[in-house]
């Protein structure tokens, strides 16, 4: 049924949230502003890293401030990034049978481009050659445009593309794109939520996925 996926990255392939965390919270300490807890960066990530840091920044904040804080995030993020950084348990194996199946497999996000490619590489390059984020001239999700430039690069066609994510962005991501949409619990978001908007499928581990996109 499917010959390609395109996942998210955050929360769903790999666990980020703490090197992000620390990301922003080394932005917001050099301009003497309150650190975030672990869950308020939960709750703040999803719409690129843009937003994150408007919801980070003390209420009120102007925007030439916000703009310093961001820019500090990224350039200490993109060098950061793999410290605490994991896969998922059972991302790795799912990844090894996917591609042993000849499953053609992209990466797309609303993280900036450079980290995106840098984590991609460090952890996935024996499985995923696609991986797409946040850059000039092209919008980010849940605006398809990153998608259908996946599927350009895989060469796949929407029916036999699948798109998995953890949040309500990527099920509107996959919405937009007129693609499937696997909804995953171990992410970000909370199950409740992630049933709330009707995915096509809903999955707890990763190894449930092979069953979807192998399946006859």
């Amino acid at each position: 049924m499917y010959q390609a996926v395109i996942f998210d990255l955050d929360g769903t392939l790999l666990d980020t949230l703490e090197d992000l965390k620390d990301g922003v919270n080394h932005a917001l300490k050099l301009q003497n502003y309150p650190e975030r807890s672990l869950d308020e960066v939960r709750n703040f990530v999803g719409n690129g890293i843009q937003k994150l840091i408007e919801r980070a920044v003390p209420a009120g904040t102007e925007k030439e401030k916000q703009q310093i804080v961001f820019q500090e995030f990224r350039s200490y993020y993109t060098s950061h990034c793999r410290i605490k950084t994991r896969p998922y348990i059972g991302i790795m194996e799912l990844l090894q049978v996917l591609k042993q199946n000849h499953i053609a497999m992209a990466i797309v996000s609303n993280k900036n481009d450079a980290a995106v490619k840098e984590l991609s590489k460090y952890y996935f390059a024996d499985y995923i050659d696609v991986a797409i984020g946040e850059r000039e001239g092209i919008q980010k999700k849940p605006a398809p445009d990153s998608v259908f430039e996946a599927m350009r690069l895989l060469k796949s066609e929407k029916n036999h593309t699948v798109y998995v994510g953890d949040s309500d962005v990527d099920r509107e991501t996959a919405a937009n794109s007129g693609l499937d949409c696997v909804s995953v619990t171990w992410g970000f978001r909370e199950e409740k939520l992630l049933q709330a908007l009707k995915p096509e499928y809903l999955i707890r581990e990763p190894k449930e996925l092979t069953k979807i996109i192998l399946s006859d």
